[in-house]
């Protein structure tokens, strides 16, 4: 149930109606600049989320077991 040949004319001509030719490459552009940018954000959360992962461990095992 995927976006075949037809349907995806149809979009790009619908957008080129709506946006004209002109603009086209500066909404590719500033889609392009927004994915880039929710990319970087995600593996930024990731990367943060394994450090406070890791501190957490050490934290645990400088402390050692309670009695």
């Amino acid at each position: 149930m995927g976006l075949g040949a037809p349907e995806l004319i149809i979009v790009l001509v619908i957008v080129l109606v709506i946006f004209g030719g002109a603009k086209l490459p500066k909404l590719a552009k500033s889609l392009g600049e927004a994915q880039r940018e929710f990319k970087k954000g995600s593996e930024e959360g990731a990367d943060e989320e394994k450090t406070v992962t890791k501190t957490v461990i050490v934290e645990k095992d400088v402390d050692g077991p309670k009695a």
